[in-house]
């Protein structure tokens, strides 16, 4: 039976190795969905064989053209993983709303409509409906949303990244419990620092202490697999952060002290497309 997964932002960084290792996965038949159409096609090379679609996902025609794509190449989808975003710095007394609207529009309008789009069709997979390698047989499928651990504690310049992000954990959590009746699971995978294309992590790579604060792509992929079908519900990666998430909860006022005297200023990372 394919095991059919579509994995967003997938031309390099988290994207890139979460397609590297779900193509490890037996039968895996997987569609890569980002911006450049060169380095898709390449990794499909690379990886034998894959469907590629190039789109823009803040695009308004974005979600059904994809959603069309796999229909009609593959009649069914087990995983998808909402990969793609980006970050871009500022205080929100330099760069207002139309910086949070522009993190809003990729980090959460993007994967929620790309999910409004592609859920039938995942629940159908779930149901045993229409998939022809396995008509009738259930199978476990998943939506993955790759957040952050800035969904859990918020840093100076990094506000807008931030609220996307916050927002993609609490619609997550919510669609969680909505999708589990139907046998459609929604995970969370919240990386802190990962080094890829848009975050290089020079600074902290350079000091011997936030080195080890440091992740990778590969990590975070094995993390997507965890909370994907029948997996976890979060994950965070490296898995000590959700330290972090505690001490928001229990000290909030040492929180907000310690990001605001400059703890971390390093560049907030983003996953790329």
């Amino acid at each position: 039976m394919a095991y059919v997964a579509l994995i967003t932002g997938a031309s390099s960084g988290i994207g890139e190795a979460t397609a590297r290792r779900l193509a490890r996965e037996p039968d895996a038949k997987l569609v890569l969905v980002a911006r450049r159409r060169e380095r898709l096609e390449r990794l499909a090379s690379e990886l034998g064989s894959a469907t590629v679609i190039d789109v823009d996902l803040t695009e308004q025609g974005a979600p059904a053209k994809v959603a069309e794509i796999v229909e009609r190449e593959h009649g069914a989808l087990h995983l998808l993983v909402n990969n793609a975003g980006a970050s871009w710095r500022g205080a929100f007394g330099d760069t207002g709303w139309e910086n949070v609207e522009r993190h809003m529009r990729l980090n959460f309008e993007a994967p929620v409509r790309l999910v409004e789009a592609l859920l039938p069709l995942m629940r159908r997979t779930a149901a045993g409906v229409g998939a022809p390698s396995a008509p009738g047989r259930k199978a476990p499928v998943a939506i993955v949303n790759v957040a952050s651990t800035a969904a859990r504690v918020s840093r100076p310049r990094a506000g807008a990244y931030s609220a996307s992000k916050f927002a993609l954990v609490g619609w997550s959590d919510a669609l969680y419990g909505e999708e589990r009746p139907g046998g459609v699971h929604v995970g969370l995978v919240l990386p802190g620092f990962v080094v890829t294309e848009g975050f290089p992590a020079a600074e902290l790579l350079a000091r011997p202490l936030t080195r080890l604060i440091v992740s990778e792509p590969a990590k975070v992929a094995d993390a997507i697999v965890a909370a994907g079908p029948g997996g976890r519900a979060e994950v965070y990666v490296p898995g000590y952060y959700w330290l972090a998430a505690a001490s928001r909860i229990l000290m909030p006022g040492l929180v907000r002290r310690a990001t605001a005297g400059g703890a971390f200023t390093t560049t907030t990372p983003s996953t790329g497309e």
